[in-house]
């Protein structure tokens, strides 16, 4: 059952409620029975589709039945969630949900562990080449191109640090921005450019952090990655998330909830994330 057989995209900036009005009686069933999960997500790619229709596959012979929101706006599927119009959703990471949190005065709660897609460093490119093939070869001075929005900088920069490029001096989930940079042996020039933009800048920089949605869409080989954020305190708050209400557990879905939670923590789904992800994303659980 493909994700996009039951509910088409949300609109930018409308609520889940807009589909499921469209939808009718067959988000009213989900709504009101213990064995329909409903799921929020964002418009997602072929990886997250194949990786959800394989937990439903496995899903088939315990009872329960799962129906799909898809999002065009990350700033509405926890309102869903909050609103009771999904059970659960699955596109965030934990810093995202302790911001959302912290900023909505809510408590929505992770509830399973899903995959962490690590960011990684890419050489710059000269001829249609790489110009480097470890990340030791980036010489003294380099330009290395890394995202100008916060959080996406702050976690390039802890990336660099991981590196052995830079010190800095905050750690764990405070969020770094340039002036946090206390060494820099090499001298590297490190130039901020808009997310879009890093894998254009491949032609004029030594090496670029390129967020993985980009990665795909410049037709990189995420295997020619000179370096790789490894996972650790820093990059825990971006490992993937189920997430639900708080009380979650005292609702009559708790137990069909479950059964999502272990269909998807299976080595048939961990196989279907390795290969249709190209690798850019490791299961967790």
């Amino acid at each position: 059952m493909k994700l996009k057989s039951i509910f088409g995209l949300a609109a930018i900036g409308l609520l889940s409620v807009s589909v499921l009005t469209a939808c009718g009686s067959k988000e009213s069933k989900g709504a009101d029975d213990p064995s329909v999960v409903r799921v929020g997500l964002m418009a997602k790619s072929e990886s997250e589709e194949a990786r959800w229709d394989k937990v439903e596959e496995l899903l088939e012979d315990q009872g329960v039945t799962i129906e799909y929101t898809e999002f065009t706006d990350y700033s509405q599927p926890n309102k869903a969630l909050n609103n009771g119009e999904n059970d659960i959703n699955a596109f965030q990471h934990y810093n995202f949900l302790n911001n959302w949190n912290s900023e909505n005065d809510a408590d929505l709660t992770a509830i399973a562990e899903t995959y962490f897609t690590a960011f990684r460093l890419y050489s710059g490119t000269e001829n249609g080449k790489n110009s480097y093939t470890d990340v030791s070869q980036i010489p003294d001075d380099a330009v290395i191109a890394i995202p100008n929005d916060v959080v996406n900088e702050s976690r390039a920069l802890y990336l660099l640090q991981s590196a052995g490029f830079i010190k800095l001096d905050v750690s764990g989930d405070t969020m770094a921005n340039l002036s946090n940079i206390i060494d820099n042996p090499k001298n590297l020039d490190i130039k901020e450019v808009d997310a879009a933009q890093t894998a254009a800048n491949l032609t004029s920089v030594d090496a670029a952090v390129i967020n993985n949605d980009f990665v795909t869409a410049a037709g990189i080989d995420p295997s020619t990655a000179i370096f790789i954020e490894p996972a650790s305190d820093n990059s825990k708050q971006w490992y993937n998330l189920l997430v639900a209400q708080k009380d979650w557990e005292k609702s009559d879905k708790a137990e069909s909830i479950k059964k999502v939670i272990q269909a998807y923590q299976t080595d048939e789904v961990r196989k279907v994330i390795e290969e249709s992800s190209q690798g850019l994303d490791e299961p967790i659980w």
